[in-house]
């Protein structure tokens, strides 16, 4: 979690402690689900980036050189929106992936589309082909799952097997 996160998530305490004094429940309930939504997004962005942190540090220890960057406060647009998130970009030679994941921060930023609480890309720099776009949504259980949006419009749940693709085709020269 950012810093940035970290002091946002005690703003949100401290507006929810004050609406709870102040007998405002309906505040209070949206408080509780921003928070649980903002923890939520925390997790699935967390477990994305370090998926393919994961797999440079593997091919690293096989001699790939991989280079691992990460940035915060990275913006990316959406459609109409802007998301506001982190950006992990691994270089090898002249090779870049790029993973972008966010959502909007503030109301002028716009909406996640699909009613999921997070949106992510992965582009493959020079690949267009390759890349995709990944919507974050909770399932039937609660727990954030990022998904795919096919070609089709459909959505496939991003499994590890996936991100494996992705970084097999990053560091292949065909």
């Amino acid at each position: 979690m950012s810093e940035l996160d970290e002091e946002w998530a005690q703003v949100l305490a401290e507006a929810e402690r004050r609406a709870r004094v102040a007998g405002r429940g309906d505040l209070v309930e949206y408080l509780r689900l921003r928070a649980s939504n903002d923890k939520a997004r925390s997790i699935g962005i967390e477990w994305l980036f370090e998926t393919f942190t994961l797999l440079a540090g593997e091919a690293n220890r096989a001699g790939a050189g991989v280079q691992i960057m990460k940035k915060s406060g990275h913006r990316f647009d959406v459609g109409n929106s802007t998301m506001v998130g982190e950006l992990l970009t691994l270089k090898s030679g002249v090779r870049q992936l790029m993973i972008e994941a966010g959502w909007p921060r503030a109301p002028r930023d716009g909406v996640v589309p699909g009613n999921a609480l997070a949106c992510a890309h992965i582009r493959h720099f020079g690949r267009a082909s390759a890349n995709e776009s990944l919507l974050l949504l909770r399932s039937r259980e609660g727990i954030p799952q990022w998904h795919v949006i096919e070609r089709t419009g459909t959505r496939t749940q991003l499994l590890e097997a996936r991100v494996r693709l992705h970084f097999r085709r990053f560091l292949s020269t065909g």
